[in-house]
């Protein structure tokens, strides 16, 4: 694709960039630089995790953990995206993350980081779809008649979840005219629910966005156990960093994106700022909606059904309705396309079982066909197989959901502390076009690994603590498997001699997908 700012100038070198770290062109360049902040933006999806986690601070600490929890929880996501918009702009590939924690430090920092972003993003997948299910079942299932139950879910996972991928396989052209009114239509959901709540309240009583109450045990309808205060607001931080994370769409996109050395860091920046931005403005119109907070709390997840119930007319309420839901099926959708870029990255370099059919690229569509529909697969299977097994009594599904954002910040922290240490070194001797500074990305790499201690502390507390030990499992199993297997199988992404030595492999590669770029 070219286009005035866009020229056959430009394409040549990001396709020049892309060969020299050993790769071709068989994904097809369309995605512009709005089409990649808006990949990143639907996954965030402020109107998905904003929504259906709402009750993380509603029966937490109340309305000061939108008021400022909020606040605080964004800015911890963006210590990462900050960070990682460095490496970015000098390795822009699909499936980036992995391509940095193998360059920047070595093939097992690569395939660690691979695999622990792979898991997060099935299971987040799986998770994004399920909590549709839930805001569907809410929505519309009084009127609709339908209940609940695994059956129903299943149904209606294997339904969307199987539209997502289609599309996502009909090609990146499609996907992102899809995801570009995705991103215009959470801007304008955004507003439309903060119009709503502001109109449907009786007051604006700002001081609720500043008031603390420790709502955890049964007067929060036990969503949080029974906690002192410090522990409730800092567990409602994981409302904003849960909902504001899945910025490294754009970096797992980057070779579909034009000019990605510059386009893809500013739009993992630049997703997360109006993220928090906009999910603020609603979700503190919101607070000011609610008749009482103490009522609010009693609800636990139902809270945001509940205060639209007492506030809003019927037909007002089933238009934000509709509007969420259809900003929540397309936010699965980009999910899709983050994870199928994920596993065609990591099997090109022969990282997963199968990887010859999972790296083969349709010259059709231009898209990694067998990949996606995997991604879709797998998440699928992942909640069927979780939610029929419990853990000391609590659904497997709920626990392991707990450690997939867990799993993504570990796979975001661990290329950003090996950056810190490889800057100015032969393993990264040059910046790409968006360059912070020495100081600036090194200021940003410890307030992120502060970053993730907290998140790892308050994300493996009660009642998801299981999530600690399932952590350790991973760590423990994954270097049983790496020094068992891998380490001597493995070769991860082309470096050095290796890269010219596959330049005639790549030509055939693009000309097999039809790709005319130089």
């Amino acid at each position: 694709m070219t286009t005035p700012d866009y020229t056959e100038v430009d394409k040549a070198e990001d396709i020049k960039v892309l060969h020299s770290m050993g790769y071709a062109q068989e994904l097809e360049r369309r995605l512009s630089r709005f089409s990649n902040f808006a990949v990143s933006f639907s996954i965030i999806c402020i109107l998905s995790g904003g929504i259906n986690s709402l009750a993380q601070a509603t029966s937490g600490a109340g309305g000061i953990g939108i008021g400022i929890g909020w606040l605080v929880g964004c800015f911890v996501s963006l210590t990462f995206a900050v960070a990682m918009s460095q490496i970015s702009s000098a390795y822009p590939t699909a499936g980036g993350l992995y391509h940095w924690g193998s360059i920047l430090g070595n093939r097992g920092t690569g395939w660690v980081t691979a695999w622990l972003n792979l898991l997060g993003l099935i299971t987040v997948l799986g998770a994004i779809n399920v909590g549709t299910w839930t805001f569907f079942l809410g929505a519309f299932g009084p009127a609709l008649g339908i209940e609940g139950n695994l059956t129903n879910q299943m149904i209606f996972l294997v339904i969307i979840t199987g539209a997502q991928a289609l599309i996502n396989h009909l090609g990146i052209k499609l996907t992102a005219k899809l995801t570009d009114f995705s991103g215009y239509l959470i801007f304008f959901g955004s507003i439309l629910i903060a119009v709503v709540c502001l109109l449907s309240a009786e007051t604006w009583d700002f001081s609720r966005l500043f008031t603390f109450h420790n709502y955890s045990g049964e007067a929060g309808g036990g969503v949080w156990p029974q906690v002192s205060n410090a522990w409730v607001f800092a567990l409602g931080l994981l409302l904003p960093i849960y909902t504001i994370t899945g910025y490294d769409a754009s970096a797992h996109t980057s070779e579909e994106t034009i000019k990605a050395a510059s386009s893809v860091p500013r739009a993992m920046v630049m997703s997360v700022i109006w993220s928090a931005l906009f999910g603020y403005l609603f979700l503190a119109a919101f607070i000011l909606m609610i008749p009482n907070m103490d009522d609010a709390a009693k609800q636990g997840w139902n809270v945001f059904f509940w205060a639209f119930d007492q506030r809003v007319g019927a037909g007002l309420k089933e238009f934000v309705y509709l509007v969420v839901f259809l900003a929540q099926l397309l936010c699965g959708l980009a999910t899709v396309t983050s994870a199928s870029r994920m596993i065609f990255a990591f099997s090109r370099d022969g990282g997963l079982p199968g990887s010859s059919a999972l790296a083969k690229v349709s010259p059709a569509h231009r898209t990694p066909v067998a990949a996606i529909w995997t991604a879709s697969i797998l998440s699928v299977l992942f909640v069927w197989g979780s939610s029929v097994v419990s853990v000391a009594g609590t659904s497997a599904y709920t626990i392991v959901v707990s450690c997939t954002v867990i799993f993504l910040f570990l796979s975001f922290i661990v290329p950003i502390v090996l950056g810190m240490a490889a800057w100015g070194t032969p393993k990264w001797d040059k910046m790409g076009p968006w360059n912070m500074g020495r100081g600036l990305f090194m200021l940003f790499s410890v307030l992120s690994l502060v970053s993730m201690i907290l998140i790892f502390v308050i994300g493996i507390q009660p009642p998801n603590d299981w999530a600690l030990y399932i952590t350790v499992g991973f760590f423990i199993l994954t270097a049983i498997v790496w020094f068992a297997f891998e380490r001597n199988r493995f070769q991860g992404p082309p470096l050095g001699d290796i890269i010219a030595a596959r330049q005639a492999a790549i030509k055939a590669a693009e000309q097999a997908v039809g790709e005319t770029g130089h």
